[in-house]
């Protein structure tokens, strides 16, 4: 079998030791093997490592127990080539296990290329899984003492979550503040609710009618405090990974435009996978280390479990439920793919399989700094729309219908005047035909103009006779008004007298 490292250290771990064994392979086939213990302390690492210059040793490969391979990395990582390969990748043959055996096989793997190295993401990547692993864990905390409320509330038979979609919402504290002060009344009780809870008065009066005794207020007391203890660790963990996420924060508005994923998801997805995606092949490899992809065990041409093997169950957890936050969504892409798969496989294989589906967008999106490109809820009709054709029309057939398809005539896609600023026309209200606008990108000349109508001339009326006025004229009767009236010229006297 061909060589590749002619000098290799395999190191079995332990959390107390480390079993260290140097193989030197020469090119007449003559083989060396060096083996020491050393403690897991820093002061024995460092004599690991000086007893690995002195044997000149080019390449280091180790199990990954736990944690116990961290200390060990740390030390050596730098000053040698590292490998941390899968523990079921390189089980010995049974019934001669011993430390050095496990350690010289590990080298003997290594020295001819048998290991697959797994993925170790840099320190600023790992310090990162560390905060955002944390926070699941204290998520999961708040969530154990969230339903031990509930549990107290129920004993006591005080029946608030009958009520209240949220028990620790801003309302539910204030109930249970005053609860723990010692109110019993339920008027009182229901009158700490705020918002739309206001509006379930008599609800919460008959919901709040409980037998809560001291022992209950003793546990609730010492829940809240726990659940406050809590929510200031979440908030002051929170703000350390926006500070540690700063040099990654474009990224992470990329990671956000695909449906499903918040930031929270975003911050995981960057805490496991890291920002540089060349330490995958492709987009598949990714999944498959994620755990994403089905199992493969075949043996005697029969295919048995396609289970889907451990992988990255951080990942994995976090892009499951993105998975079923984007199920509830409307015309996506990713929507349709759920229900298609949900459809021939049920509903579990389906959060599967729009994980495995999201992790692949997520992977081109760090590789190539691109933002997510919508498909469209019904991707899968245009794709083959024949197909979708005959399977709507089959599945009405089934129910009784006698089915006829015919095209539809293309209609003319009427555009939206545009609107002129200032008053708007009334024209319509007035049940006239509007000439103020006209279609967007039409052709003036073909609307004619409507033809202005030509105003009527009004007649001259015939001058009025001296000592007369015109509507004293019109009505044939004699002026009763030219008394007021001063008339000037010859015709005054004549007036003066007809008025005497």
């Amino acid at each position: 079998m061909q060589v590749v490292y002619s000098r290799c250290c395999g190191l079995d771990v332990h959390k107390d030791q480390v079993t260290a064994c140097v193989l030197v392979l020469g090119d007449n086939g003559r083989r060396e093997v060096r083996a020491r213990e050393f403690a897991t302390h820093w002061k024995e690492l460092q004599k690991l490592k000086m007893w690995l210059h002195a044997c000149k040793v080019t390449q280091v490969a180790m199990e990954s127990t736990g944690v116990y391979w961290k200390p060990v990395w740390h030390v050596l990582d730098g000053q040698f080539g590292l490998l941390l390969a899968n523990p079921y990748h390189m089980h010995n043959i049974p019934g001669r296990k011993t430390d050095q055996k496990d350690a010289e096989w590990i080298a003997d793997l290594l020295a001819h290329g048998l290991l697959k190295a797994s993925f170790v993401p840099p320190k600023p990547i790992q310090e990162l899984r560390d905060l955002t692993r944390y926070r699941v864990k204290l998520k999961g905390e708040h969530n154990r003492v969230h339903n031990r409320v509930a549990k107290v509330l129920e004993d006591a038979n005080i029946k608030l979550g009958s009520v209240a979609s949220d028990i620790l919402g801003q309302s539910g504290r204030n109930i249970i503040a005053a609860l723990i002060a010692g109110e019993k009344r339920p008027d009182r009780l229901a009158g700490k609710a705020v918002s739309s809870l206001r509006k379930k008065q008599a609800e919460l009066e008959l919901a709040l009618r409980g037998d809560l005794s001291e022992h209950h207020r003793f546990l609730l007391k010492e829940l809240m405090e726990d659940l406050e203890r809590i929510e200031e660790k979440l908030s002051r963990l929170e703000c350390e990974i926006v500070q540690r996420m700063g040099p990654y924060q474009k990224a992470l508005e990329r990671l956000n435009t695909i449906p499903g994923v918040d930031w929270v998801t975003a911050w995981t997805i960057m805490a496991e996978l890291g920002d540089d995606m060349s330490q995958f092949p492709d987009a598949d490899h990714a999944a498959s280390w994620a755990g994403l992809v089905p199992g493969s065990h075949e043996s005697a041409g029969k295919r048995k479990s396609s289970r889907a093997r451990h992988g990255n169950c951080w990942l994995r957890r976090a892009l499951c439920q993105s998975a079923w936050a984007v199920s509830h969504k409307k015309d996506c892409y990713l929507t349709a793919h759920f229900y298609r798969r949900a459809a021939r496989s049920g509903m579990k294989k389906a959060i599967l399989a729009t994980a495995h589906q999201i992790l692949i967008i997520a992977f081109h999106i760090l590789r190539d700094g691109t933002k997510y490109q919508e498909r469209g809820g019904d991707f899968y009709d245009r794709l083959n729309p024949e197909k979708a054709q005959r399977r709507l029309t089959e599945r009405l057939e089934r129910l009784g219908w006698h089915v006829v398809l015919k095209p539809r005539e293309a209609q003319p896609v009427e555009l939206e005047p545009k609107r002129k600023r200032g008053r708007p026309c009334k024209c319509g209200e007035r049940g006239l035909e509007c000439w103020h606008t006209r279609a967007a990108g039409s052709d003036p000349a073909t609307k004619p103009m409507p033809e202005p109508k030509p105003k009527a001339r009004k007649e001259a009326k015939p001058p009025a006779a001296p000592g007369t006025c015109a509507r004293c004229a019109k009505w044939g009767i004699p002026c009763i008004h030219a008394r007021n009236h001063k008339i000037e010229g010859p015709d005054a006297v004549v007036a003066e007298a007809s008025t005497t």
